[in-house]
């Protein structure tokens, strides 16, 4: 089953409308959610201050700038075709 990291933190409102969006493309398709509060995690901290929300659907990532309805479902699709 497919596999999506979600890099977010609390009290982040970009961060709960990614992860509505999440939760209703879960009803299209089949996939876990993995959460990571970039608080947790000096690495993730460094790497995605600044990006978050932030997905990683198989090697790819979508990061705030691209964090909407048609491009999470285009990247899920594409990984699904892959696998």
């Amino acid at each position: 089953m497919l596999r999506i990291i979600y890099y977010t933190k609390q009290n982040c409102s970009l961060c709960d409308n990614a992860r509505a969006l999440l939760g209703m493309l879960q009803n299209e398709y089949a996939f876990d959610i993995e959460e990571r509060d970039i608080y947790t995690n000096d690495d993730w901290l460094e790497k995605y201050q600044l990006l978050i929300p932030c997905v990683q659907i198989g090697d790819m990532y979508l990061d705030c700038e691209h964090m909407d309805l048609p491009h999470l479902e285009q990247a899920i699709q594409a990984y699904s075709q892959t696998t």
